[in-house]
């Protein structure tokens, strides 16, 4: 008996550390032209191309409850615990999904383990979750053990990242605190982040680049007061500004730096050419 870590795609997390900690993605779903599409089948470029040409807001949906029980189930009858790590439930209802799953699961396995945590954010700040749950859980740690793991990481970690432009934040809808920018006449670049579950304004400049700045001081600060822990950068469809980026960190931090591309269930909200960092500090 081991625990087994259960995640949704908008973690981003890379195929190779996927397969190596053995973690289990249930996909979100794009609407697009009439028609659903699971994330993880969808490329940015085909997904931004079809969106543009046809003027359409995508919308999206939660991993289906068939799909969310039969992941949970696989793992339950081979006589494994269960941790799941999803989606703010600010922005989804994928967490919420899978509480009535495991539900379901301790009908038919009343003696299953199942825990479930709220990411409270997306992207890699989850997927540093995910991955340290899964790592803990490879080191042996039982289910409760892991859960602590995975909410250290979560209450150290931060997203910052910058659109390329407004407008499809402006379409998307569901930014939480962001929507304050639609209220302003000057030409700025925000520099957005999730908090408590959210998404909200960190700053706000005048131009992309001082916004990778002011990202850029920030992230250096957190690691000087608290050390570092992990740190990616992020990017829609921009890979040589993500590139330059990493190169930038890790000239300033002494240590390799990855990059990692945005899927559609996000990207849709904050559109092609945005670019951020994802990190945790020790602290």
């Amino acid at each position: 008996m081991s625990v087994k870590v259960v995640t949704d795609s908008t973690s981003y997390i890379a195929e190779k550390l996927i397969k190596e900690y053995d973690i289990s993605i249930a996909s979100l779903n794009v609407i697009l032209n009439g028609k659903s599409y699971k994330e993880i089948d969808l490329s940015n470029r085909e997904f931004y191309e079809q969106m543009d040409k046809n003027n359409e807001i995508p919308t999206s949906s939660q991993p289906s409850t068939d799909e969310l029980f039969q992941i949970f189930k696989e793992k339950v009858v081979n006589g494994d615990d269960v941790v799941g790590i999803f989606l703010s439930s600010k922005m989804s209802g994928t967490y919420s999904n899978s509480h009535l799953v495991r539900e379901m699961i301790l009908e038919e396995y009343p003696n299953a383990k199942i825990e479930l945590i709220d990411s409270t954010t997306n992207c890699m700040q989850m997927g540093y979750q995910v991955i340290q749950a899964a790592k803990s859980a490879k080191a042996g740690n039982n289910i409760s053990e892991v859960v602590n793991d995975v909410l250290k990481i979560r209450e150290n970690s931060r997203f910052l990242f910058v659109p390329d432009t407004l407008k499809y934040l402006k379409k998307g809808g569901r930014i939480g605190g962001a929507s304050a920018l639609f209220g302003t006449i000057l030409q700025i670049k925000p520099i957005l982040t999730v908090e408590n579950g959210e998404t909200t304004v960190f700053n706000k400049v005048r131009t992309k680049k001082k916004a990778i700045d002011t990202i850029v001081d920030k992230v250096l600060q957190d690691v000087k007061e608290k050390g570092l822990g992990k740190v990616i950068v992020h990017h829609i469809n921009c890979e040589n500004e993500g590139l330059e980026l990493a190169r930038r960190l890790e000239g300033k931090l002494g240590i390799p730096v990855t990059i990692q591309h945005i899927g559609p269930i996000i990207g849709l909200h904050v559109g092609p050419g945005s670019i951020g960092v994802a990190y945790y500090t020790e602290s």
